[in-house]
């Protein structure tokens, strides 16, 4: 199904976005994208617009059952590299080798994604993520023992996903008009929040149950029910006839050239690695848990650090409603990431688990207001013939955000302290964002 797009383009100096591609969204069920107005405890909950689109509906609901797949294969990975080595090291050179296959091809995957049929290419991508996943199984149930069949199938896995992502992030504006993009967001993160608290819980559960090798095999056959869901999307070839049929190294350095003339982009890229980058201490947690807080029990104060951020980012969707309607998209970007600095800074400073596991949450609450919007100013603010490659750029830094995080915390908490390195890293995200701010209003002038 094609559809027609007006954009007024305007990310060089912020204000305001027009337009939309909502053909597909308009055609799929005819109603009015507002709605009536929300009252009393509406206002609070999720919005959930966007779930009356039925591609939209299909695909968000293939993904409640592959985002608790996918972590059982997240936690079935590095449980057998460690059953076999014994050595956390070769668990982190694991997830390494993940990281160059998911830079490289979300850029490449981002390109292809914007100059091919979208849909046809999530075919492609999850169906080789759930041959991937049957490979682990294999493995896992011939009982190979191998390291560097797991980290090959690992990378393999990786570059499926960076081919997969761009495509299925982008395809949002075809399936739901503008106004309802932060909602859509909303709903579909806090689906993949809630997988990264359920299904590592499920998997502890499992592997005494039925064994390593069939979580595997569970991720495998929810991929189908993905694969599934795809087949009903409309067809979604490129809008604009001008759009090459290549997809080359050149493509891709025509997005990195796009982004650096779309001030709003660049920004809102920066301000998420601003986030990331200083305020993420991960990498600290289970220092605290053995010093800092090893009087309420190491393994309970361990799984509430790593628990805390994704069950606020939960909790932020349910509430998303108190927001998604929000027009200035920038500024809310900006407040939010000043808001996480603000929480991780308490959280240094804090000597208390529990007042630090609120702290934790509070900062996934912004996390995730953070990624709703920049996930619609990346979608509103790019042309459809760009938005793949925005967003192979967005997993590119989603993915290598974190880790750099992990090297800077450890290096710093080592050098200075871990409650040190951890306020300081939040006072700095404060600082930045604040400068980035003042310095540049493309990003908060931003609004559709």
């Amino acid at each position: 199904m094609d559809t027609s797009e007006s954009t007024t383009d305007n990310g060089t100096d912020g204000g305001k976005r027009s337009g939309t591609d909502s053909g597909t969204a308009a055609q799929d069920d005819g109603q009015d994208a507002g709605g009536p107005k929300r009252r009393g405890w509406r206002r609070w909950a999720m919005d959930t617009r966007p779930l009356r689109r039925p591609a939209y509906r299909r695909l968000w609901t293939s993904t409640i059952v592959t985002s608790v797949g996918s972590q059982l294969t997240a936690v079935a990975v590095p449980k057998q590299i460690y059953d076999i080595t014994g050595s956390s090291a070769w668990v982190g050179y694991a997830s390494l080798a993940g990281l160059l296959p998911l830079a490289v091809f979300g850029l490449w995957g981002g390109a292809i994604a914007d100059s091919m049929d979208r849909r046809r290419l999530l075919l492609l991508t999850n169906s080789g993520l759930a041959v991937t996943s049957v490979l682990f199984w294999v493995q896992a149930a011939l009982g190979m023992d191998s390291v560097v069949v797991l980290m090959a199938l690992l990378a393999l896995q990786q570059a499926f996903f960076g081919l997969n992502s761009p495509a299925r992030s982008a395809s949002i504006a075809r399936l739901v008009p503008a106004e309802e993009l932060p909602a859509a967001n909303a709903l579909g993160s806090t689906v993949m929040q809630t997988g990264l608290v359920a299904g590592p819980l499920l998997a502890g559960v499992l592997i005494p149950v039925i064994g390593l090798s069939e979580l595997y095999l569970i991720d495998a056959l929810a991929l189908c029910v993905t694969v599934w869901a795809v087949l009903r999307l409309p067809a979604l070839p490129p809008l604009s006839a001008a759009v090459k049929s290549s997809a080359g190294w050149q493509a891709i350095a025509d997005g990195f050239r796009y982004m650096a003339l779309h001030k709003v982009l660049l920004l809102s890229f920066l301000a998420d690695i601003i986030a990331m980058v200083l305020g993420m201490p991960r990498a600290l947690f289970p220092q605290l848990a053995a010093h800092t807080y090893a009087s309420y029990g190491e393994g309970l104060a361990l799984g509430l650090l790593f628990a805390a951020i994704p069950i606020g980012a939960v909790l932020g969707g349910l509430m998303s409603g108190t927001f998604s309607r929000a027009r200035r998209h920038g500024l809310m970007v900006i407040l939010s990431v000043m808001a996480w600095g603000v929480a991780i800074t308490g959280l240094g400073l804090s000597t208390n688990l529990w007042v630090a596991v609120v702290l934790l949450a509070a900062a996934g609450v912004a996390d995730m207001v953070s990624m709703v919007f920049r996930g619609a100013i990346l979608l509103s603010a790019a042309t459809d013939e760009m938005r793949g490659r925005m967003q192979g750029v967005f997993i590119v830094v989603v993915a290598g955000g974190p880790r750099l995080a992990d090297v800077l915390h450890g290096t710093v908490g080592s050098a200075l302290g871990v409650r040190a390195a951890i306020a300081g890293g939040g006072l700095l995200v404060v600082l930045a964002t604040l400068v980035l701010a003042l310095a540049t209003p493309a990003l908060r002038e931003y609004r559709i």
